[in-house]
């Protein structure tokens, strides 16, 4: 029981680090620093605080969704339950990256969201 809640914690404080990030982004005044590409330059924002907005729910959002993926954690070390949460997580991330490039950046990118 104590290692199923321990890792359950552990997995808790990081998706409550994705919250704490979207809270961040939430008040910031300059576009969000942090994104989904490793290397990609920031792109000029339109509406700097809508922006910042949208990037705040989508970062709460995956902390949140995040943790209750966590949840079959709980079930023990041998659960074939787990399966849930690491197909459940490539889904989530995979859903993030889509919204973010299809939705957040096309809308708020200054030359419409061109990507050429």
């Amino acid at each position: 029981m104590e290692g199923r809640m321990i890792g359950f914690v552990i997995w808790c404080i990081a998706g409550s680090m994705f919250v704490g990030m979207g809270m961040y982004a939430w008040f910031l005044k300059k576009p969000v620093p942090m994104g989904f590409w490793a290397n990609a330059k920031m792109f000029e924002v339109v509406d700097v605080k809508k922006y910042n907005r949208a990037m705040a729910k989508l970062f709460c959002m995956f902390g949140i969704v995040f943790i209750a993926l966590g949840v079959p954690l709980l079930a023990g070390q041998n659960s074939g339950w787990i399966v849930l949460s690491i197909v459940g997580v490539m889904a989530e991330s995979i859903t993030a990256m889509a919204v973010y490039s299809l939705k957040i950046e096309k809308k708020y990118k200054k030359d419409g969201g061109n990507l050429g």
